[in-house]
């Protein structure tokens, strides 16, 4: 064979394959069992606008063609329109494509895919109600940000805040299920759930969220191709609604994460105060620093009918310290002795709150109607704050209706490496 016939049979044979792994990789996705909808950025509609689309089960009624906007036009009416050609792509990923999510200078310009709420609802992607577990799974590269992947998470645009100054249209939080690239751990994998759309334990934000124990570097977008491929990770979190738990997973781990001393825990402080509340509100007679107007309904207290661990910390005639660990907290008890033996509970005191998993007892929240849900998004999420949020390279997108398990998530994150 001449040099050349070879090159072009040797280049031919290595797409052949490369494609059948491609594949290969996609229906290892496709396969998962409880798959809703998955963008791989490579499937496109077939004519009209070529909008990207999303792998789903056989006989669904749509296959979430997503669009493009920018919310800060749609909402301030401010900066200009966006197009795909704002979102550039890699040629190359997991499952043979990406696209970017640039960090845009201009303050007015926030573009992001997504599928509207008037094409989504009550469709399988609606996931929501009581009794109900998700999974989100995002294949990416972060270059910088903390903030939203993918989800149906529209936070609203009613906070009083100087950016919603001479806003045209308000909307409250309509918030059901997303991933973040991390929110208050920058670079872990964020689970972020509501139970009523708006926020929680009487703070602006919403606060059910989950931590992975690993965070992913940043990695410069313009970066090499080899080192852009080396540098995909598989960002996912799950709702497990049998257990109550929420639980973020980097490449396929999930890790212990505790935030100690919740109540200097900046954001997390609220959760402090309402485990505190419900606890005050438990104990028999008005408490010092007990709030009877606290909403019963936003209490925080995880179980803590068996502890793992027990310490004691101080101890002398008529006074024991303890702290003890439970499956969501760690509690410092001052108990005072009675005469028979027994212990009496005089204070208790939260002093530490598991960030992973994170104790979620709600279902999800239900828009009454298509007017009141939010969209599913992909790069950013509606808010009020305006900022950039996560910038880098989004190779795929995955929902399922189910909680995986570790060992598909394992299966998952190996499709970014192999």
């Amino acid at each position: 064979m001449k040099p050349f016939l070879a090159t072009v049979f040797i280049l031919t044979v290595s797409a052949s394959i490369r494609a059948e792994d491609l594949e290969s990789k996609r229906q290892t996705v496709v396969n998962t069992p409880g798959l809703v909808a998955f963008w791989d950025f490579v499937k496109r509609e077939p004519g009209g606008e070529h909008r990207f689309t999303a792998h789903v089960p056989g006989g669904s009624s749509t296959e979430y063609p997503l669009d493009v906007a920018n919310y800060v036009k749609d909402y301030w009416g401010q900066g200009r329109a966006a197009s795909y050609a704002d979102f550039p792509l890699l040629g190359r990923g997991p499952f043979g494509q990406a696209v970017r999510i640039r960090k845009e200078t201009d303050p007015n310009f926030r573009p992001f895919l997504f599928v509207p709420r008037s094409r989504l609802h009550d469709t399988p992607l609606d996931i929501k109600g009581d009794g109900r577990s998700v999974s989100v799974v995002v294949w990416a590269i972060r270059e910088s940000g903390n903030h939203a992947l993918a989800g149906i998470w529209h936070e609203g645009t009613d906070l009083h805040q100087k950016e919603t100054a001479g806003i045209r249209k308000v909307e409250r939080g309509q918030r059901q299920y997303a991933l973040f690239a991390g929110l208050n751990k920058a670079g872990s994998a964020c689970g972020h759930v509501s139970e009523n759309g708006a926020s929680s334990f009487l703070n602006k934000y919403a606060l059910h969220k989950c931590n992975s124990l690993g965070q992913s570097p940043e990695v410069p977008a313009d970066s090499s191709d080899d080192v852009l491929d080396r540098s995909w990770h598989c960002f996912a979190m799950t709702l497990d609604h049998q257990r109550d738990e929420l639980t973020g997973w980097l490449d396929g781990q999930s890790g212990d994460r505790w935030l100690e001393n919740p109540s200097r825990g900046g954001l997390l402080q609220s959760a402090y105060n309402a485990y505190m509340q419900g606890h005050w509100h438990r104990t028999p007679g008005k408490q010092p620093g007990e709030d009877p107007s606290f909403p019963e309904d936003q209490f925080y207290n995880p179980p803590e009918d068996h502890p793992l661990s027990v310490k004691v910390l101080d101890e002398s005639s008529d006074q024991r310290t303890e702290q003890r660990e439970y499956r969501f907290t760690k509690v410092n008890v001052t108990l005072k002795p009675s005469a028979d033996g027994s212990f009496t509970e005089t204070t208790r005191d939260l002093v530490a709150l598991r960030l992973n998993p994170w104790w979620y007892p709600h279902g999800i929240y239900t828009p009454s109607d298509d007017g009141s849900g939010g969209p599913f998004t992909i790069g950013r999420v509606i808010h009020s704050a305006r900022t950039v949020g996560f910038t880098g390279w989004i190779g795929g997108v995955a929902v399922f209706d189910r909680a995986l398990s570790a060992e598909e998530l394992v299966s998952l994150t190996s499709l970014a490496t192999q």
